[in-house]
């Protein structure tokens, strides 16, 4: 079944094209390794390591699904687990395998009855630790964050996919597209950031007029950003596309204090 958006707005399929032109490559670094997660809430997954695929378990399930792996910092990996028994699905984690810290990304395609009012595609977020829960990690526990507030930033992911960001708040974001088949539109939706280390965030934004939401990692040492949507196509498929872009910081507005965003 077609999806009905807004007159002359983009199905997500339509805007993703080529997204993915200026993503970092995949990387092999993690095949043959296998390594468990325990988050904060405690779940426990088990990851091994393929070429293109990762054999999971998470509790009382288990299966072999694609994956694919992109080493976003030194000893930092972007792993997307796309679920072939659970297409609304998906998963990202962001491993460091040397500070032995976590972040899992949910996200989930909902029903349009369940989601009335919010947007169709949800996310849920876990922080966890690799290995043994015994042994201490390193480095600053991933948390939300409000250290992009302010921040208007430029995303090039392709020759034709350019894309103005700004920092609102901690639950919201502004964007617009300076070059490409988005030409013209912008909006504003729901955001939630983590910071993972220094000079490192995880993006995350579910947007209210068509159902998508996007993951991103952000190296602001390197000034890549590197990430996925999820969504429904113009024909109504599930669809899961990486994407990838250069990012230039274009400028920051300082609030005084008791003026700042929520």
């Amino acid at each position: 079944m077609a999806v009905e958006n807004p007159k002359d707005w983009k199905t997500y399929d339509q805007f993703a094209y080529g997204i993915d032109t200026n993503r970092l490559p995949a990387s092999d670094a993690l095949v043959g390794a296998s390594h468990t997660v325990t988050f904060e809430d405690g779940r426990v997954l088990t990851l091994g390591f393929g070429k293109g695929k990762v054999t999971w378990s998470d509790g009382g399930a288990s299966a072999e699904d694609a994956c694919e792996v992109v080493e976003v910092a030194p000893s930092t990996y972007f792993v997307e687990i796309i679920f072939a028994s659970r297409p609304t699905e998906a998963e990202t984690i962001v491993i460091n395998t040397v500070s032995r810290r976590a972040l899992s990304i949910y996200s989930v395609v909902r029903d349009k009855d369940v989601s009335v009012g919010e947007p169709q595609v949800a996310q849920v977020f876990r922080a966890g630790i690799v290995g043994d829960i015994s042994v201490p990690p390193t480095g600053p526990v991933p948390a939300e964050t409000r250290d992009l507030i302010g921040l208007r930033a430029h995303f090039t992911y392709s020759p034709n996919h350019v894309y103005e960001h700004t920092y609102l708040s901690s639950q919201r974001y502004c964007w617009q597209c300076l070059v490409g088949v988005q030409r013209g539109h912008g909006d504003v939706d729901l955001t939630t950031t983590y910071k993972f280390d220094e000079d490192q965030y995880v993006f995350t934004f579910r947007e209210f007029k068509i159902a998508v939401a996007s993951t991103f990692f952000y190296n602001f040492k390197d000034m890549r950003s590197t990430g996925k949507f999820l969504g429904i196509a113009g024909d109504g498929r599930i669809q899961n596309s990486p994407a990838g872009a250069f990012i230039r910081k274009a400028s920051t507005t300082f609030y005084l204090p008791g003026r700042d965003p929520v």
